[in-house]
Order: structure tokens, then C-alpha cells, then sequence
């Protein structure tokens, strides 16, 4: 394999190994923690050195590792060449130091920079800062590149991506792979295009196509694992969460999602007892305005901020006729109400098990404000928004009202959106509802 092949590259050997070896090298650190730990002591051990070239070396090996900052100050000390403007080119466009980025790119043309190259770098770095303007100008200077340069059409893919022109991007991945078939970086934008539009299947098989040309791909192999698991195919999305540890035992994204996907092959989902939940929350949710109330009523509730069924089942008898201009005709009222759909006041307080069983109720006009604030407030993933959705949960005090086996109950929902949305809550100063 490739990955381990690399390894074989010693970057602090002289002369210093080719660009196009160096690029190998760079993968194969990065394909496994363990190649990862190796390659870091190889540079620790480099560091004390001050000469030029070792610092060259030094430089690009802390690039490799992530270290940009580090690298950035190293490769500054470095003798002036193509590889030093090349990766300090590359490691300030991380730092978000598009000018210099720039910068360096031009310089490395003075050594021998491939101008094609070149232009496609600073497309990318431009595309980066946001400049699109002038990434549109770098890939118009390479236009003659067209149905020639695999790597010309996967920035143009890019640019056309972040525009918001999906078609068109679409149409230049193809390209790529008519160009270069296992361009996997050009799979992925594919795979990732197609499933944020719902076609899972071609989603798919982009993905797949894109782990067997770089097997150690994470992002592929987790948005993989995904797909499957809303599919059901839990077997499938374990075998490549599996894949991702394999080579980094301690991917934080992936143990979580390792969970989620084994609490999913268990979980047990019962459609009927969720059709009666909706239907019994829908009555809840009914408003009060829906009846035929006297306006002395209708005036006392709206003061008393009831506004569903549901809210009244948390209010005894008393507690309504201590309210001023509230009396025994008003009350009747509201008790006829509930009696023709079977409920009656105070029945949440008896009964827990009511979607709207333990609500306190808010102690101010603040706390009533953050339990009526949407869901949609809490920047949720699209599967806990999904989840949420189909238990009829809209607002943050709907949301604090149910348990953790509540939402796990929900298809699809496992541990990974639960502490996300504990995480929400968390911030806010809420918590879940605890079945003590």
C-alpha cells in the first residue's frame, strides 16, 4: 500500500526527496496514528538542528503533522528553494494568511514552479479567503487546460461549489474522473453533492469508490457510515466507522459514532405506540382559541398564558378560581371542554406519562420566553432536528419535558444526537426530564 510505502521516504535525507515524493510521504503519516507517532519523534528528534536545510526538512515534516504556526517560523529560516515557498505557502493559507500564501506561490515560480500548478494554488487560496473574484481569474488563465488538467477541473469544481453553481461543479468532478478515475478528493465532492440532494444510492457508490482509492479516507468513511445507518444497514455503517479506528483508535467523531451505530442495531421501535404519541399530542397542542369561550374566559386564560389543551391539564381547579374575575361559570366552561375529549384539570400532575406530564411552569416572563424559543434556535444536526420533528417537539420546553428512552425511542436517534442535544440544553441552563 501506498500509505506504508511512504514511510520508506526520508524526508531528512539529502538531497531532499521530490516534491511528488514528499506529497507520498505526507499521506502515509497521516493515513494511521501510528505512522503519525513515528514521523513526529523522526522531527522532534530534528529540531535542535539550525542549518538550512534542516530546517527546510523540520519545516515541511511539522506541516505534514498539522503544526502550522511551528512550521511557518521554521520554514522562514529555511535556504530560498521550490519546496520552501511551495509548503510555506501551503501552511499560511492554513494559518488564513492568504496575502503571504500568495505570495509565496509567485516566488516558488523563480524555482521552478510549474505555472499550471501554480495558478491552481492560488485559485485555491483565493477561494479559501473568500476572494472568488479572483479565483475566478486564476482559473480563466488556465483555461486552456480544459478536458486536459483532472486538477484544473477539481478547482473550477470548487470555485463553482462554494458559488452555490452545484450543476455545474457537478459536471466538472465528472470531468476529473473521466481524466483521472481514482482522484478521490474529486469522489468525495461528488458523493457529497449527491447526498446532501437525497439521491443516497449514487451518494453511495461515490463514496465507496472514494475509500477504495484512499483507504484511510475518514470524512468518506464516516458520511459512508451515515448513509448506511439511516438506511438500516447497521453491519455495513459498523464496518466502516470499524475501518476509520483501525488507523486512528482514538478518531473522537468516530468512537462516538461507533456507539451510536451499536445502540441503533438494538433499538426497538414501535410505529404503533408512536402514531397514538402524536395523535395524543396533537390533542394537546390544540389551542385554546379552537373553542367557543366567553370573552371573560378566553381573557383570563391568555393572562394566565394558557394557550393549549395540554397547559390546562397542568392547573388545578383552584388555582383557576384564585385567579381574579375567574369564576364557576368560566370554569364549567373549560371543564366541558376537556370532558369531550376525555381529559380533565390537573391530569398532567397526576399522570406523568403525558407529553405535557411534568410542566413546573415557568416562574417568570424570561424562563417562559427560553421555553417557547423554536428547537430550530439550538443549530441542531439534520438527523436530531429530523428526530425531533417526528415526535412533535417544537419548542425548548416541549424538548426539556422528555426523557433520554424518549428520544432514543425515536428511529434513527442514537447516542451521538442525544448528547448533542444535552449539549443544546446544557448551555441554556436545561436538562433533560429524569424519571427519578
Amino acid at each position: 500500500m501506498e500509505q506504508t510505502a511512504g514511510l520508506e521516504i526520508n524526508l531528512f535525507a539529502q538531497p531532499l526527496p521530490s516534491m511528488k515524493e514528499l506529497h507520498a510521504l505526507s499521506r502515509a503519516v497521516n493515513s494511521n496514528e501510528s505512522n503519525r507517532a513515528k514521523f513526529a519523534q523522526q522531527v522532534e528528534a530534528e529540531r535542535g538542528k539550525t542549518s538550512a536545510e534542516a530546517n527546510l526538512a523540520v519545516g515541511i515534516g511539522l506541516f505534514m503533522l498539522g503544526k502550522h504556526s511551528e512550521a511557518v517560523e521554521k520554514l522562514h529560516k529555511a535556504k530560498d528553494c521550490l519546496e520552501k515557498f511551495t509548503y510555506l505557502a501551503y501552511a499560511l493559507r492554513r494559518r488564513k494568511r492568504y496575502g503571504e500564501a500568495v505570495d509565496c506561490l509567485q516566488r516558488a515560480i523563480d524555482f521552478g514552479a510549474e505555472p499550471l500548478n501554480v495558478n491552481l494554488e492560488k485559485a485555491a487560496t483565493y477561494r479559501e479567503g473568500r476572494d472568488l473574484d479572483a479565483a475566478a481569474r486564476e482559473l480563466d488563465a488556465c483555461k486552456n487546460f480544459e478536458n486536459v488538467s483532472a486538477e484544473y477541473h477539481y478547482q473550477l469544481g470548487r470555485l463553482q461549489e462554494t458559488l452555490g453553481e452545484y450543476d455545474k461543479a457537478v459536471q466538472n468532478y465528472k470531468t476529473v474522473l473521466e481524466l483521472a478515475p481514482d482522484h478521490h478528493r474529486a469522489l468525495f465532492h461528488l458523493a457529497y453533492r449527491h447526498d446532501l440532494s437525497g439521491y443516497e444510492s449514487t451518494a453511495i457508490d461515490y463514496y465507496k469508490q472514494a475509500i477504495a482509492c484512499a483507504p484511510a479516507y475518514v470524512s468518506a468513511l464516516l458520511n459512508l457510515a451515515v448513509l448506511y445507518e439511516d438506511r438500516g444497514e447497521f453491519e455495513k455503517a459498523c464496518h466502516c466507522v470499524d475501518k476509520v479506528l483501525e488507523c486512528h483508535p482514538n478518531h473522537p467523531r468516530a468512537l462516538l459514532f461507533k456507539k451510536d451505530v451499536d445502540s441503533s442495531k438494538t433499538m426497538y421501535y414501535d410505529e404503533e405506540r408512536e402514531k397514538k404519541r402524536s395523535r395524543k399530542n396533537q390533542i394537546l397542542e390544540t389551542p385554546i382559541s379552537d373553542f367557543e369561550l366567553s370573552v371573560r374566559s378566553r381573557n383570563c386564560l391568555r393572562k394566565m398564558n394558557i394557550r393549549t389543551l395540554g397547559d390546562l391539564l397542568n392547573i388545578t381547579e383552584a388555582e383557576l378560581l384564585s385567579y381574579k374575575n375567574f369564576g364557576e361559570t368560566s370554569l364549567r366552561e373549560i371543564k366541558a371542554i376537556l370532558d369531550s375529549k376525555g381529559l380533565r384539570l390537573g391530569m398532567a400532575l397526576e399522570d406523568k406519562s403525558l407529553a405535557a406530564g411534568d410542566l413546573a411552569g415557568p416562574s417568570s416572563p424570561e424562563d417562559q420566553g427560553l421555553m417557547n424559543k423554536p428547537v430550530d434556535d439550538l443549530q441542531l444536526s439534520v438527523r436530531a432536528r429530523k428526530c425531533l420533528q417526528k415526535l412533535n417537539i417544537h419548542s425548548v420546553g416541549e424538548l426539556t419535558r422528555t426523557t433520554d428512552a424518549e428520544l432514543l425511542g425515536c428511529k434513527n436517534f442514537g447516542v451521538t444526537s442525544l448528547n448533542e442535544i444535552k449539549k443544546a440544553l446544557s448551555g441554556l441552563g436545561l436538562s433533560l426530564r429524569n424519571l427519578e
